[in-house]
């Protein structure tokens, strides 16, 4: 069906309560396993974002890249919520850096599927990262509806804090994001921090940015009744243990060898530490980690702390609950760090976190509340950290009993009302303004 200019302009409205809203994320799909490939804290929040508008009575359709054969075009995420899978160039063996090819055909895509409804089946799109904001961008011309954005990460900001080894994103990125920038009707910042920096770096609108910290499904993670004994033994861990956890995508980024180093170096100091230490690895190779896959498991033979690693592969929710609960402390170096979903699913578990001070990591870290937050990325800063508070059994708990009343304030009702009212307000924002429309 072919649209008009007057079937868009009779579309341009302020909405009210969405009926219907199209998830659009382009490089990583809803449904893979957090931890794997590139899906991580952007998969469980389009996933927990996507249940909620539905339980209101909102239906989202989640529209992804296929990246195998394995599943139906169309699938039930859950009640309310359909992902459907767009084929749009390889099914396997495309890095996100050649993504960008294919977008014109997952738009095409897109916009293929909304036409085979009546005009106005959308009443708003939701973007994930620059490459559905691009496809976003093309969509809210086209079908005439507002377009809120959410950028997870930056380019210039992961330049900015580039950790050796790691590979600078590329121009055309840079590029792209202050495309979408530009175009969205209203962006979602993680935190206060993400907020500057989409103003400072990218000219974004005060007003077109609206700051929701993600949630967390506070029903799942939180502390065991029983204390840690119960989650230790369901993983095979000693009562006694000190277990220091990193969770997350094995990458530069998110700097997992900074807790080798810095555990090689308490050992060293303290080797009597040894026959007490685990340093659970939680989660898979991903992005740039890709190039060496077992870089990490080297570096911890090498650094002579392989006995006590335990490299776990990506575990589901009601597992990884076992080791945030399980853990005397978990460690979060990242050199960037939108938000920092595994500092807070870690004290909503009551445990305390080492993370470090950079980008949304201070709002989910309350320093000497909550945990601790290092400046820097020295292994020995983190070994000083980490001793100190193994140390100190009494400091450990009142840290992780904080932690868990901190992590409260992140329930997903928040998030969820805070979102409807930014969908709401970028309805007034776009009406506010012409637009260029399709013919």
């Amino acid at each position: 069906m072919l649209r008009t200019v007057d079937d868009n302009l009779a579309r341009l409205r302020p909405i009210r309560s969405p009926r219907r809203v199209a998830m659009l994320s382009v490089h990583t799909s809803p449904l893979d396993q957090p931890g794997t490939g590139d899906a991580g804290g952007m998969n469980v929040y389009i996933v927990e974002l996507s249940r909620q508008l539905a339980a209101t009575g909102i239906e989202v359709e989640i529209f992804t890249r296929a990246t195998s054969r394995g599943l139906d075009a169309v699938v039930e995420l859950a009640p309310g919520v359909l992902v459907r899978r767009v084929i749009a160039g390889p099914l396997e063996g495309l890095t996100k850096a050649e993504l960008p090819a294919q977008l014109c055909t997952f738009a095409r895509e897109v916009l293929r599927t909304e036409a085979t409804y009546e005009p106005g089946y959308y009443d708003i799109i939701h973007s994930h990262y620059w490459l559905s904001g691009q496809v976003g961008a093309l969509a809210r011309d086209r079908w005439g509806v507002p377009l809120v954005h959410s950028m997870h990460t930056m380019a210039k900001v992961k330049n900015l804090l580039l950790a050796e080894g790691d590979t600078a994103e590329p121009a055309a990125r840079i590029i792209g994001e202050e495309q979408v920038v530009e175009a969205a009707d209203l962006i979602i910042a993680n935190t206060a921090d993400e907020s500057g920096h989409l103003q400072r770096l990218y000219g974004a609108e005060p007003d077109r940015v609206r700051v929701i910290t993600p949630g967390v499904d506070l029903g799942v993670f939180r502390p065991e009744p029983s204390g840690k004994a119960a989650a230790r033994q369901r993983l095979g861990l000693q009562p006694g243990a000190m277990v220091v956890m990193f969770v997350g995508r094995i990458q530069p980024l998110k700097a997992p060898d900074v807790v080798l180093k810095a555990v090689a170096e308490l050992v060293q100091r303290q080797p009597q530490l040894r026959e007490r230490l685990v340093v659970p690895i939680v989660g898979g190779p991903s992005g740039s980690g890709l190039d060496a896959p077992y870089a990490l498991v080297e570096l911890a033979a090498e650094l002579q702390i392989d006995d006590i690693v335990r490299f776990v592969p990506p575990v589901e929710q009601s597992r990884l609950v076992d080791y945030y609960r399980a853990a005397s402390l978990v460690v979060v170096p990242s050199y960037s760090e939108s938000f920092g979903l595994v500092a807070i699913e870690a004290q909503a578990c009551g445990t305390a976190v080492v993370a470090a001070d950079v980008g949304g990591l201070p709002t989910a870290v309350v320093d000497g509340r909550t945990g601790a937050l290092v400046q820097g990325h020295d292994p020995a800063d983190y070994a000083r950290v980490i001793g100190g508070l193994l140390a100190d059994e009494s400091e450990l708990d009142r840290l992780g009993a904080a932690g868990a009343v901190h992590a409260t304030q992140f329930g997903w009702g928040l998030t969820l009302a805070r979102t409807l009212e930014a969908y709401r307000a970028a309805g007034v924002l776009m009406d506010a303004e012409p637009m260029a429309l399709a013919t």
